[in-house]
């Protein structure tokens, strides 16, 4: 019998991560989700488990190098492999540039892009044994639309989601032939509690569901070794890229 595969999680306590880690669950994966705070993480995990998916919860703040490099040594002590890593924790903090705070311009940059770098490069040598294994190890990042189309009063958002983006492509250049892919995920507004600052503008039901950026994930975990999807956009219905998120 084959050796389950395993993932891992970051942001994984709730909205997209904890639907990205129950469709894994679903698919067979076990699982390592991760987020700062441990009292909400705990709960996700027992979440999981309670659905029968093998999971371990290891909280860590993604700003930390070496949070990230003992979530890692974690996640192989408990599964031995990595087959898919998902980097979602992220952070959005709306200011017009004029008015725009030092500090929360550097917690963006940090969370929403040295995090998903430093993650990735600590998760490359699990990542590169199971590409090596079976030819389709996966990292998915999770940018956000305004990645591709710079939002107004969401400037260090979308410069930090436009990095993201870039790395991810030049990530994927440098993996692949090692069996590695790398995918970024480019969502419009999705109904989570990072989103509730906007609900009275864009109600709750017209939001995207985490359920569908999980499903993207399960998409390309189904798609064969020759076949690689260097991102995904999701707009809401009626809307036109570009023109909001």
């Amino acid at each position: 019998m084959a050796e389950p595969r395993a993932a891992l999680i970051t942001g994984g306590s709730s909205g997209i991560g904890l639907s990205i880690a129950r469709t894994l669950g679903e698919e067979g994966y076990q699982l390592t989700v991760s987020a700062r705070r441990p009292d909400k993480l705990e709960e996700a995990a027992r979440g999981l488990a309670d659905d029968g998916i093998e999971v371990q919860a290891v909280p860590a703040n993604v700003t930390s190098e070496d949070d990230l490099k003992a979530l890692i040594a974690a996640h192989r002590d408990r599964f031995g492999r990595l087959d898919v890593l998902i980097n979602n924790a992220g952070i959005g903090i709306g200011a017009p540039i004029a008015e725009a705070e030092t500090k929360k311009l550097d917690i963006q940059f940090d969370v929403n892009l040295r995090g998903v770098y430093l993650m990735l490069r600590e998760a490359i040598p699990m990542l590169k044994e199971a590409g090596a294994e079976h030819g389709k190890a996966l990292v998915v990042n999770t940018a956000s639309i305004a990645g591709k189309y710079g939002q107004p009063w969401l400037s260090a958002y979308s410069a930090t989601k436009h990095a993201v983006v870039g790395l991810s492509a030049a990530a994927h250049g440098e993996l692949s032939e090692s069996g590695v892919q790398v995918t970024a995920l480019c969502p419009g507004f999705v109904e989570t509690p990072m989103t509730e600052w906007v609900r009275e503008q864009v109600p709750a039901d017209k939001m995207i569901r985490p359920e569908d950026i999980a499903e993207a994930v399960r998409f390309l975990l189904r798609t064969s070794t020759n076949c690689f999807v260097p991102e995904v956009q999701f707009v809401r219905a009626g809307d036109v890229p570009g023109a909001g998120i």
